[in-house]
């Protein structure tokens, strides 16, 4: 199995059984097709091939339960079921827990703390924003915690308690501190510094709570030099 994983651009399998498959997503791949119909190589298509096992006929496929953005790294799952696709979406928040690794501009007074606002989409711009009026955006909540500073950045560690589009990158955006290469909603270009590193869900077939990790990426270690 993982030796399969390994031919997969990008993508390598952690895990998989009859419901699910982990995989560790490499930056620069989308999660699903940007386009209706498009064929852009994506999770969602690379992994439909990967069950389909080279048969051109076959039916199968997978089902997305849950996004990364293209630039962002990290550990996703998709289901081999709808029934297991319904499972997570049904429950995801209760389901799951998902941290992540981020190198943000700047230094934090409070090195714990929590952001907590109604995300909305601008349907012309496609950015995503914070509103005050809750009927008009999904409540998002981020936890972070501090584990370094260094060069003018903070390494921070970050728990989701919600799962909203570029959820991790506005809220801390918002705050002062975007993350780093973050040319979307900060104000710089290069790789960007947000890593998907640990998942733990809740099995939909055993019950039983799988946890998954990868290893810790360059950026943990050392701080990119800032022009």
């Amino acid at each position: 199995m993982r030796e399969r994983g390994r031919r997969l651009r990008g993508i390598s399998i952690l895990h998989e059984d009859p419901d699910v498959i982990v995989i560790e997503k490499a930056s620069g791949i989308l999660s699903c097709a940007t386009r209706r119909g498009g064929e852009e190589y994506s999770v969602e298509s690379a992994l439909t091939d990967y069950v389909r096992k080279g048969q051109s006929r076959s039916r199968k496929c997978v089902y997305l339960v849950h996004r990364l953005d293209r630039e962002t790294s990290g550990v996703m799952m998709v289901a081999k079921t709808p029934e297991a696709q319904e499972y997570f979406r049904a429950n995801w928040n209760d389901l799951t827990e998902k941290t992540y690794l981020a190198r943000v501009y700047g230094h934090f007074e409070d090195k714990e703390g929590e952001f907590e606002s109604y995300l909305a989409e601008n349907p012309k711009t496609l950015m995503v924003h914070s509103v005050k009026d809750p009927a008009h955006g999904k409540l998002a909540r981020t936890l972070y915690r501090v584990l370094s500073e260094k060069g003018g950045t903070s390494l921070v560690e970050v728990q989701l308690k919600s799962g909203r589009k570029n959820q991790i990158r506005v809220h801390f955006a918002e705050a002062g501190h975007p993350v780093v290469g973050d040319a979307r909603y900060g104000h710089d270009r290069g790789p960007l510094l947000l890593h998907a590193w640990r998942l733990a869900f809740v099995h939909p077939h055993s019950g039983k709570r799988l946890a998954f990790e990868t290893e810790r990426p360059a950026f943990v270690v050392s701080a990119p030099a800032l022009t």
